[in-house]
């Protein structure tokens, strides 16, 4: 028998059993779509929480001061370390490993009153780079700049819930508003945050203003805290190590001692969201594979099954002279030609419903954001169709080997008397 024959044989087997080769089809084809679809989620979710996270800073380092475990330069241990904003200077003109710093100087409950209304919002007085370092994206206006800051301007940003509270649905940009007492212009709307990580108060429900206009109501010497991101995550370990030097210098503490200046690298925290977001990739990614190797179980017995079935055909072929080469090649092609075509239509079905269903909510509905950034987007992963269909493949070989050896060893005699 040649190839041509063997193909032939192979088409006319499956056309004979088309019912029994269809349902297989649509099994194998399940377990593939139920794969790319499980793993489309898993991967949507994982993306969903990084980028929630992230919203709180892209490398955020927040540092604030503490107190002294050892002695260093004649001091006793136990000293209170305060953070000035003048540090926040020393650091950008001293350590090239940091991109971007500010102070920040967290007035809780401030008392703000635009016409009638009165809030009590906390108030974030900053630099003109915390909009960098924190991911302030504006809807309308635009964020402090160098000359609001060197000219004390009383300029304001207001956070999504911020403005609600002020001011409904009237958009806020060139109103006026008075925080403690002090008139401020809104120049700016910050778009919603879907943000599950922050210190204090969410950024959605502040104000932001230049923190050389907030000395016109306290002293800000002592900031809350200082904020910064590395130039590169890279040398963020370098860049953390060369701000504890300088600042040690700078306050008279030894560099090692950890409890004198405190640092939240949240960059960290986001081993904890991928191992979320991985563990629950591959939970799914199991139970897609289960469902796939169900329609293996499947495909085996089927083929199986056709040889008992075909055993007088089988003896018929081999009195011909058929080899017994030519006997498995055409069990082989007839089990993969089965899920070669179960593979394509499980992806074409996990293609429609990922690409029907596009989006499901998350993080969206909790926050009041319906900009979709916290939710959960479905798109069909390559490596989701690579891998299920390597893997069905191989199903395919193994399932289609073992009735195909056996078919060919079957002695034609036997076969023949075969009922």
């Amino acid at each position: 028998m040649n190839v041509k024959s063997i193909l032939v044989e192979a088409a006319a087997a499956l056309k004979f059993n088309r019912h029994r080769s269809l349902l297989t089809v649509a099994s194998l084809a399940w377990g593939v779509a139920c794969f790319v679809i499980l793993y489309s989620y898993g991967e949507g979710f994982g993306f969903a929480l990084r980028t929630s996270f992230q919203a709180v800073g892209q490398d955020l380092v927040l540092m604030f001061g503490g107190q002294t475990s050892t002695q260093a330069g004649g001091e006793r241990s136990g000293r209170v370390i305060k953070l000035e904003t003048a540090d926040s200077q020393l650091i950008r003109d001293n350590v090239p490993l940091v991109a971007a710093v500010s102070s920040e100087l967290q007035m809780q409950d401030s008392t703000v009153v635009h016409d009638y209304r009165q809030q009590n919002i906390s108030v974030r007085a900053v630099e003109v780079p915390y909009g960098v370092i924190r991911n302030m994206t504006l809807t309308s206006g635009r964020w402090i700049s160098n000359e609001d800051y060197q000219n004390k301007e009383r300029v304001a940003i207001l956070g999504g819930k911020a403005s609600e509270k002020l001011f409904g649905d009237i958009p806020p940009d060139g109103e006026t508003i008075s925080i403690n007492g002090l008139r401020f212009q809104v120049i700016g709307l910050l778009k919603n945050k879907t943000q599950i990580s922050n210190y204090n108060t969410p950024d959605n429900e502040c104000i932001f203003i230049p923190l050389s206009t907030a000395s016109l109501l306290k002293d800000i010497k002592y900031p809350s805290d200082i904020v910064w991101m590395p130039a590169n995550p890279v040398f963020r370990q370098q860049a953390i190590k060369d701000v504890r030097t300088l600042l040690a210098r700078a306050h008279n503490f030894a560099p090692g001692d950890e409890r004198a200046l405190q640092l939240i690298v949240f960059n960290e925290f986001m081993k904890i969201i991928d191992t979320m977001s991985t563990a629950l990739q591959v939970l799914l990614g199991l139970i897609g594979a289960l469902t796939l190797a169900i329609g293996g179980v499947g495909l085996a017995n089927i083929m199986l099954v056709s040889v008992t079935q075909r055993t007088r055909e089988i003896g018929v072929l081999k009195s011909l002279g058929a080899t017994r080469g030519a006997i498995r090649f055409q069990f082989l092609v007839e089990a993969m030609a089965i899920v070669t075509l179960g593979g394509l239509l499980g992806v074409l079905i996990g293609w429609g419903v990922t690409a029907g269903i596009h989006t499901l909510p998350l993080l969206g509905p909790i926050f009041k954001d319906d900009s979709g950034n916290g939710d959960i987007h479905l798109h069909i992963s390559r490596f989701a169709v690579i891998s299920s269909t390597t893997v069905l493949e191989g199903i395919g070989l193994i399932a289609g080997l073992l009735p195909a050896l056996k078919a060919s060893r079957l002695d034609p005699i036997e076969a023949l008397r075969y009922e």
